[in-house]
Parts: C-alpha cells; structure tokens; sequence
C-alpha cells in the first residue's frame, strides 16, 4: 500500500525553503530600504523637499511640482531602489511579489507622513498613475489588510 506521507514530507520541506528564501528576501529588503536616501545626491534633496510634501496631499498638482523639483535626486532614488515602479521601463508591470511587497509597506509609511494621508485612497490614485486594474488593486487592498492586521498582532 503506498504511503504519500514521505511525498508530502519532501513537498512540505520544498515549501518551507521556497517561503524562507522570499522572507530572506525580504528581509534583507527591509534592511536595505531607502539606504539611498541618507547619501548624495539624494540627502540634499530629500532635505530640502521632505517636510513640504508632508503638507501636500498626495496626488495634487503640487505634490506633482515637489516631485519635479526633486528632479536628479528622485531619478537617483528610482534608479538606485526596486521597489518603485519608476525603476523600470515598464513600470509595475515589471515588478515581482517580492518588490510590491515592499513598495505597498513604503507606500503605507508614506501615508504616514501626510496629515491626510490614506493608504487607500493612495493604491486608488496610483492605479491611474501607474496603470495597473482592478486585479493589481484588489491584490493591494487585501494586502493591506494582511499588512495592518500583523502590525496589530
């Protein structure tokens, strides 16, 4: 009589080695995250640019021009860091699980920063900006769930 349990053992172990190298993975991108920031050329502009966005909603015209004004520091930021969607030609669509993961944490502690920040309102506006559907969006949305409920665990 055959036993599956050995098969289930070997799947079970195949499993467990995938989910620990994505949480090596992220890990080491949580470690990392941002580490651009604290160096030239971005430090300068962050410097100067940062406390204004955090009186800006997120999305506006203004929120636009602080970006433009970031001009070379923030083209460094996308260049040096995968998690934004900017870092690649075609934008999110070129991303991994991996990288929105972390994208989506960046995004809810930029939310943060706002006065009138709102995580949701935030992955509604990024749709238009960043061309993703109804699909990518419900996936954000319910990560997001997943994301706070372990904060609060």
């Amino acid at each position: 009589m055959y036993d599956s349990r050995p098969d289930t053992h070997e799947h079970i172990g195949q499993v467990r080695g995938l989910v620990l190298g994505v949480v090596g993975n992220l890990v080491d991108r949580a470690h990392r995250h941002d580490a651009s920031k604290l160096v030239s050329p971005e430090v300068v502009i962050f410097d100067r640019v940062t406390k204004r966005l955090r009186e800006i909603t997120y999305g506006s015209s203004e929120y636009k021009k602080a970006l433009a004004d970031m001009g070379p520091g923030l083209e460094h930021h996308y260049r040096a860091n995968d998690h934004h969607p900017e870092h690649f030609e075609e934008g999110i669509k070129a991303m991994s699980l991996l990288q929105l993961t972390e994208m989506l944490c960046d995004w809810i502690a930029a939310t943060r920063r706002h006065e009138n920040g709102d995580i949701r309102i935030s992955i509604e506006a990024n749709a238009e900006r960043f061309g993703y559907g109804e699909e990518i969006k419900r996936l954000l949305h319910n990560s997001v769930d997943a994301i706070l409920a372990l904060e609060q665990a």
